[in-house]
């Protein structure tokens, strides 16, 4: 096999731009005060990782991202006194940072369909490790390649109890959050020039 060939069979690597990146969760309420619109939404704030493949087929895809969870942030016109409540019972009972300060997906297959002009279709499957739980997931994003810059965007939902993560209440149990999370990501990744690892 000539060298060109075999180079070609090479992958590049692909580094999550987090600042040009957004990454949210939607909670969704019940009980007494849930008409009231109170549906949190939260931003990730800080994550980091790679996208690896070959390019032109598309083959050995993987991804691998990591998120601290330390960096969730409420969002919204919140009082500053229910902002630091809502963020210390996030960090404190939801999410236990300090015991669990990291998030973690790793795909185990990704399948990519090319719908013209560089859009790409991907159905991702893998390992997401949270709260010390790991569990397969599995979600669908629409990818544009621009060369240098991948972009990417999708949304998939889970239970917060698949995790171990126990449902808490608000304002004396007037206000509580359902089992379900949806989350949504319109996430950059961009061409690196190190080696991607094997």
């Amino acid at each position: 096999m000539q060298a060109g060939t075999q180079r070609g069979l090479e992958k590049v690597r692909y580094v999550f731009d987090a600042k040009s990146s957004k990454f949210t969760v939607q909670a969704f309420a019940t009980g007494l005060l849930s008409g009231f619109g109170h549906n949190p939404l939260i931003a990730i704030r800080d994550f980091d990782g790679e996208v690896q493949f070959v390019p032109g087929s598309y083959e050995k895809v993987f991804v691998r991202i990591s998120v601290k969870t330390s960096t969730f942030e409420p969002l919204g016109d919140l009082k500053r006194d229910d902002r630091q409540k809502m963020e210390t019972m996030m960090r404190g009972e939801v999410l236990q940072v300090e015991q669990f300060p990291n998030a973690l997906f790793e795909s185990t297959e990704i399948t990519v369909r090319e719908i013209g002009d560089g859009l790409l279709e991907a159905h991702v499957v893998g390992d997401l490790t949270l709260h010390g739980v790991t569990r397969q997931h599995a979600f669908d994003a629409r990818v544009s390649n621009m060369g240098t810059m991948l972009r990417a965007s999708g949304a998939f939902r889970l239970n917060q109890s698949d995790y171990a993560i126990a449902k808490v209440s608000i304002a004396g149990g007037t206000l509580r959050l359902k089992d379900e999370l949806k989350l949504d990501f319109e996430v950059v990744a961009r061409r690196s020039d190190s080696e991607p690892q094997s």
